[in-house]
């Protein structure tokens, strides 16, 4: 298989390939370093690569395999984080020359997850500094560009991940949305997004510790959800880093479902609500009508007013004529 057609595979395809030997973890992570080589000098997707940790954890999963060992669901699959998601031992900078040099003494809850699970991670993808913009540029590193078009961007605050996925710089990775961060970039890439519910992923250390002052301030906002190229690579992933830890005050209970079990289903039945402008020209109709009635009520009440004060002058002064 060449390295172009094993970029192209997704996660479960990969995942299982891998399992069932017909692919080596090795070989699944040098395609896609290989292609990260001849693609990241223009795209600038990940700010902080890891190819030296990649290529070890791959070299410890076929380990694993050949000794009879079972590495996890995500074994030998690559995955990108997001720079504002904390990594222990690898530089977490969010952008910002405030955190040029820091390097988290833990992982994230989720990257965590992704490794008990056997994913490999590929390093830490490009963010706006501290996440704070929809797009792609920060003072600290170069400016992640659209891979569809690379005069445009890739969105944001995710937005190496989205130009990372897209360019089959590994089937998923993380992402972060507190007012469309992983919405907008997948949007803008042509990827599945999910913006998981508050506490679906737990969310520890990054938002909640007050060490680290700017990430620090999410913790009310913030959701960590996958993005992926296909809607089961993305169900892949929750099945992974969803569910409780006490960490995360916000967590909540596990699914009462199974996250791929879901996908058979199929969607007949349901109904998508579209709308070319969001909704926003409907309710600026509501609003003009409801500020017109408000207007109307107003101004009659004052008509009304003005009748009385003006009948009540003139009475006083026909009164005074009188005397």
């Amino acid at each position: 298989m060449s390295a172009n057609e094993i970029c192209a595979m997704d996660a479960i395809r990969l995942a299982a390939a891998i399992r069932a030997r017909e692919l080596s973890a090795v070989e699944v992570t040098d395609a896609v370093l290989g292609r990260m080589d001849a693609l990241e000098p223009t795209l600038h997707a990940f700010c902080t690569p890891t190819p030296e940790l990649a290529r070890a954890d791959a070299q410890r999963i076929d380990a694993d395999f050949a000794a009879g060992r079972d590495p996890g669901p995500l074994a030998g699959v690559p995955v990108g984080i997001k720079d504002l998601v904390a990594t222990k031992g690898i530089p977490t900078v969010m952008g910002s020359w405030a955190y040029r040099n820091f390097v988290p003494d833990e992982d994230d809850v989720a990257v965590e997850r992704l490794k008990d699970a056997g994913a490999v991670v590929l390093g830490k993808t490009n963010v706006p500094e501290f996440g704070y913009s929809g797009v792609g540029h920060n003072p600290v590193f170069e400016t992640t560009v659209n891979p569809w078009n690379t005069e445009r961007t890739s969105g944001g605050s995710s937005a190496g991940s989205g130009a990372a996925v897209a360019a089959g710089m590994g089937p998923f990775a993380i992402g972060s949305d507190g007012g469309g961060s992983v919405r907008i970039p997948s949007s803008f890439c042509g990827l599945v997004g999910i913006k998981a519910s508050m506490g679906r992923v737990p969310l520890y250390p990054g938002v909640k510790d007050e060490r680290y002052p700017g990430v620090s301030s999410w913790e009310s906002l913030e959701h960590i959800g996958p993005m992926s190229r296909t809607v089961a690579d993305g169900a892949l992933m929750l099945s992974v880093i969803a569910g409780p830890d006490d960490r995360d005050r916000h967590s909540l209970p596990a699914a009462d479902f199974d996250w791929l079990e879901v996908l058979a289903g199929g969607i007949e039945g349901l109904r998508v609500a579209y709308s070319p402008d969001w909704g926003y020209a409907a309710a600026i109709r509501r609003s003009a009508r409801s500020s017109g009635r408000r207007w109307r009520s107003s101004s009659a009440t004052s008509d009304a007013a003005s009748r009385r004060r003006a009948r009540a002058g003139s009475s006083r002064t026909t009164g005074s004529g009188r005397r």
